[in-house]
């Protein structure tokens, strides 16, 4: 099993008498103890010890330590069982924000070089179980078509109606490098990249979870890697309590500015049926802000709609008619079209975010 994991996370493992930079181990740097019974301990063994001896011994990494440990497990200088019990302890415990903005750091890191990106809007896609349509790809398009470069990226996800599927029911290709992911953003105003291609590494990552029986903080450090470093970021989250982890990360990663909000499936997709709590982040500016309801009526039935790509494409065509996920791309639109400074307010929002859908050009994407 251990061997799996090696060959999945790419590269042999370390010797343990050598540190993260071939010079002094973590362990001396940092003044700790490095042996235990005259047997020197692994280089990354100083990182487990850090948030894994105990209630009271533990403690959460330092952003300069969080950066140092992913950069040793990115670069498959940790061994498979000691990445194992550190993303299990981790989400076990949850990362702080502190530990988020330095794992990112190092995804960063290893990010291909590429030149003349030009992304304006960042829009991660990271629900790896599709268990509704993603009209978010829909609000994105809105986006782009308006003016405004969006990138999306992600990882393939599962199902039948994941965000890679639902794109290509669109006729929108996956860019297989980033070059090409610069050159649709230069020509479309659209681009979606893949994980594996934006950060090889860190997709790797995404595989342990079948091993581990969890998630890992892949997730959350895919959603903040910004592989363009696009100027405003589109944030949706599962749980609640991620909204502070993210802005916390996003603060401290330096990113302009955010719009971070609680979104269906832990997509940004906004649900127009209930109200939503929408936290901008606009420089060092903070701000909370409360968006109504868009529709009222029985609650739709997300997860029991058939997960057909082809609904999806419909609804942009116009060839069908739905009236909560036609809201649900508008609301998600009109959250993005006020992050980036093009109206003032939720309910001025709204409105240009239905005048624009309805201007749609409908029979550019997919096929009628």
């Amino acid at each position: 099993m251990f061997e799996s994991i090696r060959v999945s996370m790419g590269g042999p493992v370390s010797e343990p008498t050598k540190g993260p930079r071939g010079g002094e181990t973590p362990a001396r740097r940092h003044g700790k103890p490095e042996t235990a019974k005259g047997t020197e301990l692994h280089p990354f063994a100083h990182y487990l010890r850090i948030v894994a001896r105990g209630e009271t011994r533990s403690r959460p990494l330092d952003e300069t330590e969080a950066n140092e440990a992913m950069r040793m497990v990115l670069r498959g200088e940790a061994e498979p069982v000691q990445i194992g019990a550190f993303l299990a302890v981790l989400r076990f415990r949850q990362e702080t924000a502190e530990e988020i903005a330095g794992f990112v750091r190092a995804a960063r890191a290893m990010r291909p070089p590429v030149e003349k990106a030009k992304a304006e809007l960042d829009w991660p896609s990271y629900a790896d179980a599709h268990r509704q349509l993603p009209y978010f790809a829909l609000a994105a398009l809105l986006i782009a078509e308006h003016g405004t470069r969006v990138l999306m990226h992600g990882i393939e996800g599962a199902g039948p109606a994941t965000t890679v599927a639902v794109l290509g029911a669109l006729g929108i290709s996956l860019c297989a490098t980033p070059d090409a992911a610069a050159r649709s953003l230069e020509r479309e105003r659209f681009a979606y990249l893949p994980l594996g291609v934006a950060c090889p590494p860190l997709r790797k990552l995404f595989g342990l979870r079948p091993i581990l029986g969890l998630r890992t903080g892949a997730n959350t450090i895919a959603r903040e890697l910004n592989p363009f470093g696009a100027q405003y970021q589109m944030q949706g989250v599962f749980h609640p309590n991620y909204i502070e982890k993210h802005r916390g990360a996003a603060e401290r990663l330096r990113q302009p500015n955010a719009a971070i909000f609680k979104g269906g499936a832990g997509e940004a997709q906004r649900n127009p049926q209930k109200s939503c709590r929408v936290v901008l982040l606009r420089g060092t500016k903070l701000t909370e802000e409360s968006w109504p309801a868009l529709h009222d009526g029985a609650p739709y039935a997300w997860r029991e709609e058939p997960l057909d790509p082809s609904r999806v494409v419909a609804l942009w065509r116009g060839t069908w008619a739905a009236a909560v996920p036609e809201a649900a791309v508008v609301g998600t639109a009109a959250i993005a079209l006020h992050l980036l400074g093009k109206v003032d307010g939720p309910e001025a929002a709204d409105r240009l975010a239905r005048e624009l859908w309805q201007k749609r050009p409908k029979t550019k994407y997919g096929r009628g």
